[in-house]
């Protein structure tokens, strides 16, 4: 081992010296063949020439160091630990939406659900030009001065309202030259299920609580006079329990109503991506509802084309969608004795193509002053003449929760005594994403 170690460090150092001979070769050349031309035509001193070869020798072997050396600097430079493709896995791996960012706010790493969030997000880009809100720009820079944890809670519009939280980890790593710095981990949760939940607990107590109070208490009267003074009476018993019966009916419909809406708006913020048809399902509706139809004295006119008009839907709520309303027109549209149910395409106001189903009556139509809350929960034109219907004030309600969630639109028409048309829109779907 003694013997050897010498030899072996010298061929080390002297290991780079045959290669930069070899790509200085025809400079040495050129220089030693005129520098011996100088000297055999007595044009310069041997001695003088043999010192112009020594430096002309280490002016061509000193730029190929200096060039190594650059390259090898830029290759350190390259293997930045945390730049490497194990670091961009892991980032790319997290479930929710995540951003590895460097001191400066510069992007390094993020995965698919945060492009997706965010798709201004750039790499090497500040992703305080991404990010707009006010809450997380303030959070990134404060977590950036102070390099601690930040937490913000904001709401985010577009497309729909969701409420997200975001967490800003500081998280050490390596340098190239062995010490340590922080980057920034973002992470965006989504707490729209929560909110929802929180919302729909509140919204039930208050208006379930309500609207429920009505039949309680013509069922808690009913049972006490028929406990009491109808105890023998058959036929007030009779007439007792139709009415029990009818009430029982609307607080069944009522309960039935707030858990589909409930359901809805849970899943208010994830597209349906299910390829329906749209004309079995308006035919399978206008079918079931054709018993209430006779009952009603309406003839109900179904205009569809005979091929398929395919979006990306939920079949439960679209049934249920058009349900309430081909109902609603045959319920409070009936004095006109004719309904329209028909499906065209057209271009909404932005240029995108659309599908339009449209529902049009011909009653007694609706005010202007009551369009603009007719989708709130339990408003309704007409108490008396909504429960008297078996109305539960919660359908159109469904009606837009059910849109919004397929990212449609409903527009409403009305003049007094000319009816009433819903139109729901939808977006037209793109070929070849049908699932």
């Amino acid at each position: 081992m003694a013997i050897h170690t010498p030899t072996t460090a010298s061929s080390t150092l002297f290991a780079p010296w045959p290669d930069r001979l070899r790509h200085s070769a025809i400079i040495l050349l050129a220089a030693a063949l005129v520098l011996g031309l100088l000297v055999l035509f007595d044009q310069l001193l041997p001695f003088r020439a043999f010192a112009a070869f020594l430096c002309i020798a280490a002016a061509a072997l000193v730029p190929w160091r200096l060039h190594s050396a650059a390259v090898a600097r830029e290759d350190v430079r390259r293997a930045n630990p945390v730049e490497a493709p194990a670091v961009s896995a892991l980032v790319a791996g997290m479930p929710d939406p995540a951003v590895l960012l460097d001191r400066a706010g510069r992007v390094i790493h993020l995965n698919i659900a945060a492009s997706q969030l965010a798709p201004a997000l750039r790499k090497n880009e500040l992703a305080q030009f991404a990010l707009r809100s006010p809450e997380i720009i303030t959070a990134l820079r404060e977590a950036i001065a102070t390099t601690e944890p930040r937490r913000a809670t904001y709401l985010d519009h577009v497309p729909v309202d969701r409420w997200m939280e975001l967490v800003i980890t500081p998280v050490p790593v390596p340098t190239t030259f062995g010490g340590t710095d922080k980057c920034m981990l973002m992470t965006f949760h989504d707490l729209t299920p929560l909110r929802r939940v929180e919302e729909m607990r509140a919204d039930f107590v208050a208006n379930a609580s309500h609207e429920l109070r009505t039949p309680l208490a013509a069922l808690s009267g009913f049972i006490d006079t028929l406990q009491g003074p109808a105890k023998d009476d058959a036929k007030a018993r009779e007439r007792f329990l139709g009415i029990m019966h009818a009430q029982a009916t609307r607080m069944a419909r009522l309960i039935d109503d707030l858990l589909s809406l409930s359901r809805v708006e849970l899943s208010a913020h994830v597209r349906p991506d299910t390829s329906i048809d749209l004309i079995p399902i308006i035919r399978q509706v206008a079918d079931g509802l054709e018993p209430l139809a006779r009952e009603r004295q309406v003839e109900v006119e179904i205009d569809l084309p005979e091929t398929a008009v395919m979006i990306a839907g939920d079949r439960e709520e679209l049934l249920r969608l058009f349900e309430n309303l081909i109902e609603n027109a045959l319920k409070y549209g009936a004095s006109g004795g004719r309904v329209i149910v028909s499906l065209a395409a057209a271009v909404s106001g932005e240029g995108a193509p659309e599908i339009r189903v449209k529902v049009r009556d011909f009653g007694p139509g609706i005010a202007p002053e009551h369009l603009p809350r007719l989708t709130e929960r339990f408003y309704r034109v007409d108490v008396g003449d909504s429960r008297m219907q078996g109305g539960t004030g919660l359908g159109l309600s469904l009606v837009k929760h059910i849109i919004n969630r397929h990212r449609g639109r409903l527009l409403i028409e009305s003049v007094p005594k000319n009816g009433a048309a819903f139109t729901a829109c939808f977006p037209q779907q793109k070929p070849g994403i049908a699932k």
